[in-house]
């Protein structure tokens, strides 16, 4: 093929005489720059090749991480094992075996994505995410995911996600608004740990997490202030009435004194909001996490240590009683998982006494069917999406929409141990969810998210509008 050929086949001549016409029109101060700029937008872009390969999490458990190629860029992307151990001491033998099983499963993940998933996505526009996503579960002929994973599943779409904005010149949670089908961004309100406790901490604490959310302030940037702020004024109060060795972290970076009653720990949140000067603008959350403790029907809050264990028996009406008081003592806004997974009966019975936000998470599992069901059962009020339970960039943001035609509200949640992949940043940004529940004011993992947010709310300038006490309503209004 002569030179003259091969510039007529490919229009060449016409394409660089548009791209020399628009950096003149655009008086463009590097021509050259805007020429290379304007041929590059010109050729759509497509997925060549995606790669994974096995990386730690911020547990040093085993993850996926996956580089998805196209003609013009690569994009990373890693997702949180959802499997990782989270035992006491006393199972230190089985969380041995489970993570070699982990190790194994990443490994295979690894092995699937570098041959199928590459193979089925060669070729496709990074624009079409639900394509992508389709094309991933298609791979899973029992439909069940297990023969890809989920978290596998999810690093390729979340790549593929990444790569679609690039291609359309747009941050990635303007994208994700797009996609979702919403024209406002909203700034989700930080649901931020201070305290860890449950099989997230050493202590003897059975709830996992004691959380704080600055509803008042006036934007993220001031809320993230105010979060570390007391964070740091809480350590300060730690180490005062319980010594130096009370101010180790757990896995989400909440301190874990050894403390063992839920509202000892919130006395301790509290006396730190106050000493910031925050009192009246923050507000409350815990993580009961209750399915770690419940025992056929009954909750051990004794769970944690051999000696006790079986002295502290609570039924469910006993723990209805608890939630209650601690509301009405208490600036406390939003429980999740109080309690078992199953227990659908008693879930259903405190959400209707209409006390607190009642956030749903072993109850639904991220899964449409439990969702319907709990919507037209009213057994909770919320969602706590980890989008490693769901599998896909698509189906995450199905569920979302479930939880918002329900008027319900909707947290975003990062994974305990999770990379530092800051996508449920933009996620939360653009589902305008309304809450992000990403660990604490310190662990890198945690960190990542947070500020992501806040160099999005920098960029989002005066169009950023932050949750604050719309929290719960932001996620149905926006």
């Amino acid at each position: 093929m002569s030179v003259q050929e091969y510039l007529e086949k490919h229009l060449l001549s016409r394409k660089i005489e548009e791209a020399v016409n628009a950096a003149v029109r655009a008086k463009a101060p590097d021509p050259v720059l805007s020429i290379s700029n304007h041929m590059r937008r010109a050729a759509p872009a497509v997925i060549t090749s995606v790669r994974a390969r096995q990386i730690l999490d911020g547990r040093g458990e085993t993850a996926v991480e996956v580089s998805l190629h196209t003609n013009k860029a690569v994009h990373r992307a890693s997702a949180a094992s959802a499997d990782a151990p989270e035992g006491t001491a006393s199972e230190a033998a089985r969380d041995a075996e489970k993570r070699k099983l982990l190790a194994r499963a990443v490994a295979d993940a690894v092995r699937v994505i570098n041959d199928k998933v590459s193979e089925a996505l060669v070729g496709m526009d990074p624009q079409q995410q639900s394509q992508i996503d389709q094309a991933i579960m298609d791979l899973d002929k029992a439909h069940h995911k297990a023969e890809i994973g989920v978290n596998a599943m999810l690093a390729v779409s979340i790549a593929a996600c990444k790569a679609g904005a690039a291609e359309k010149e747009v941050p990635l949670y303007k994208h994700i608004a797009e996609l979702v089908g919403k024209s406002a961004t909203t700034l989700p309100v930080p649901v931020i740990t201070v305290i860890n406790g449950g099989t997230h901490a050493g202590n003897s604490l059975p709830i996992q997490e004691i959380m704080i959310l600055p509803v008042g302030a006036k934007n993220f940037e001031e809320a993230m202030q105010m979060g570390s702020e007391t964070y740091h004024h809480l350590k300060d109060i730690i180490l005062e009435k319980y010594g130096s060795n009370s101010c180790n972290i757990g896995d989400d970076g909440g301190f874990a004194p050894n403390i063992s009653s839920i509202s000892e720990g919130l006395d301790l949140v509290i006396e730190a909001i106050n000493r910031a000067g925050y009192n009246g603008r923050i507000k409350l959350a815990i993580d009961v996490a209750a399915t770690d403790f419940c025992i056929g029907k009954k909750y051990d809050l004794e769970f944690k240590f051999a000696e006790k264990s079986g002295q502290g028996f609570k039924t469910a009406d006993d723990l209805i009683e608890i939630y209650s008081q601690l509301c009405s003592e208490y600036p406390l806004v939003s429980i999740e998982q109080p309690f078992d997974k199953d227990d659908w009966e008693h879930s259903k019975k405190f959400t209707t006494l209409e006390l607190c936000q009642v956030v749903g998470d072993d109850l639904l599992m991220s899964d449409p069917e439990r969702i319907k069901r709990a919507v037209n059962e009213y057994t909770c009020n919320a969602l706590v999406l980890k989008a490693n339970q769901v599998g896909t960039v698509t189906e995450a943001m199905e569920v979302v929409r479930q939880a918002k035609d329900a008027h319900w509200g909707v947290m975003v949640s990062h994974r305990s141990g999770d990379t530092d992949d800051s996508f449920i940043a933009d996620l939360a940004v653009g589902a305008a969810a309304g809450q992000i529940k990403a660990g604490a004011p310190c662990r890198g993992e945690c960190l990542s998210k947070y500020n992501q947010l806040l160099r999005i709310e920098e960029e989002l300038g005066s169009d950023g509008v932050y949750a604050g006490e719309n929290w719960r309503t932001a996620a149905s209004t926006s």
